[in-house]
């Protein structure tokens, strides 16, 4: 494998989708050979070494598509910036090829799908190689609540690569392939925080858009109101790429109708200067329940945040303030969308699976309890359980507040009364309240914790602001340059 540690000359670890593009039209590099590069990674580190576990299986077909990509560039020329670039995606997300999708379960073990995600087709058309299925949380984090983030009884436990760190969930796998290098790029999934926790965790990049910007048609559902795929990589350079070609409007998902652009080039949003003059609000009211554990926030790392931010000459709004940031949710809107969704799902399943209803896959669980039920399945238990999950007073009404709350008492009134551009949250503590009112944000790296443990941001904002969030994380990251690959 010596002839594959040359690759180093081109300096792929770490480098953005523009120097791996440039390095393929110089002849430096090829898309066989990245395929090649990062098949080895995970061979030598995902599945030996530390054994990160990011990865639950490879596309037998990337070597193949990555040649025919190669073949094309030489012919034709290039697609776009994602031609011939190897992407990993979370195992909820469909592909006709094959691979299995499965959402972490065993039950679905052997469900390879009739037809690709219209993200999949998206990036397909764009010339990407899809590389592999990711690990994750099981069902998104639907199935026990004594889970721990980033395992799935099908793959395990997704580990931390910077150490003995929590993961973050549910994304897990996404975000820690990409943090180690075995992929350019990654999707993710989010319903509350799937995004943005694994990649805070993780020292990466994490995009969740605002929902209806992605189509949510061929994903796994959790959350008919709050799902949405984003992208995931180690620079906003290449999380800005890859959102601009995952992005539309779909007939067949309506959340898209609403999408204001059929094409968006985000990269024309990478502005060195897009903290200038920019109105950022500090949010600093999160009470230390509000994160994972007492070691995730660190003060000193968050208010040298600020101050870089200010450097780079943004107006900051100190301690601005969120009516509904204190509000305890409730999780009867979820609960019911994941029953009516996941049901639906499960029904839509090709005859020869074992499970077609919820209550097929607990009892599927049960009769397989010592490969599935690590965990247990007390969450599946509980929404089983619900009659008429759309039709009840208790989801009808939430779902209404959730909205109210989140957006007119939440992000949108902090934007409007202080004239934002957007929010900084410390970590990822404000994911649930822009997941509510299904609005975007950017986690990016801050720094380091003195144990080593990963400390990140998260810049916030309105509905369809991805432009303005792109511009203001791109500056930042490039003022600070705070990540650092992780000692494999």
């Amino acid at each position: 494998m010596e002839n594959l540690s040359e690759l180093n000359h081109v300096h792929v670890e770490e480098n953005t989708i523009f120097e791996i593009q440039a390095a393929m039209e110089k002849g430096e590099l090829c898309s066989r050979d990245l395929v090649l590069y990062y098949l080895y990674r995970l061979a030598q580190y995902d599945q030996n070494g530390p054994k990160i576990n990011s990865v639950l299986e490879i596309n037998p077909d990337a070597i193949f598509i990555a040649e025919a990509l190669d073949a094309e560039r030489k012919s034709v020329g290039r697609r776009g910036l994602l031609h011939g670039i190897p992407v990993q995606l979370k195992d909820n997300i469909e592909t006709k090829d094959k691979m299995h999708t499965t959402a972490g379960a065993l039950a679905l073990e052997a469900h390879i799908s009739s037809k690709d995600s219209f993200l999949v087709t998206k990036l397909r058309e764009a010339g990407a190689v899809i590389l592999g299925k990711t690990n994750m949380t099981e069902w998104a984090n639907g199935m026990s609540s004594d889970m721990w983030a980033g395992y799935s009884a099908r793959g395990g436990q997704v580990l931390n690569p910077y150490g003995d760190f929590f993961p973050g969930g549910s994304s897990t796998g996404s975000a820690a392939a990409v943090a180690a290098n075995f992929t350019m790029v990654s999707v993710g999934t989010e319903t509350s925080g799937s995004i943005l926790s694994p990649s805070i965790q993780n020292s990466i990049v994490g995009i969740k858009p605002t929902v209806g910007l992605i189509s949510r048609a061929g994903i796994i559902p959790f959350s008919h109101s709050q799902d949405t795929a984003g992208p995931m990589s180690r620079t906003v350079t290449d999380a800005a790429i890859l959102l601009g070609i995952l992005s539309g409007k779909d007939e067949d998902d309506p959340a898209t109708w609403k999408n204001p652009y059929s094409t968006v080039d985000y990269t024309t949003c990478l502005d060195l200067n897009g903290l200038k003059n920019a109105n950022i609000g500090i949010f600093r009211k999160a009470p230390i329940t509000r994160y994972r554990d007492n070691d995730e926030y660190d003060e000193v790392l968050f208010e040298n945040a600020v101050t870089q931010i200010k450097e780079a000459g943004a107006n900051i709004i100190e301690d601005i303030d969120i009516p509904s940031f204190d509000r305890q949710w409730e999780w009867n809107k979820l609960n019911n969308e994941f029953k009516h969704s996941v049901e639906h799902y499960l029904q839509s399943l090709p005859s020869h699976l074992p499970v077609h209803t919820l209550s097929e896959l607990i009892e599927w669980n049960k009769q397989n309890a010592e490969r599935a039920l690590k965990y247990g399945q007390n969450l599946l238990e509980y929404r089983e359980q619900l009659n008429n999950p759309l039709n009840n007073s208790n989801y009808i009404l939430e779902l209404i507040t959730d909205l109210y709350h989140s957006q007119n008492n939440g992000i949108d009134y902090a934007v409007h009364k202080f004239g934002l551009d957007a929010i900084v949250f410390p970590s990822y503590v404000g994911a649930d309240l822009s997941a509510r009112a299904g609005y975007p944000s950017i986690a990016v790296p801050a720094g380091y914790k003195e144990n080593g443990r990963p400390f990140g941001i998260t810049f916030a904002g309105k509905a369809f602001s991805e432009s303005v969030l792109i511009r203001i994380a791109f500056a930042f990251e490039q003022l600070t340059a705070h990540r650092k690959k992780p000692k494999l």
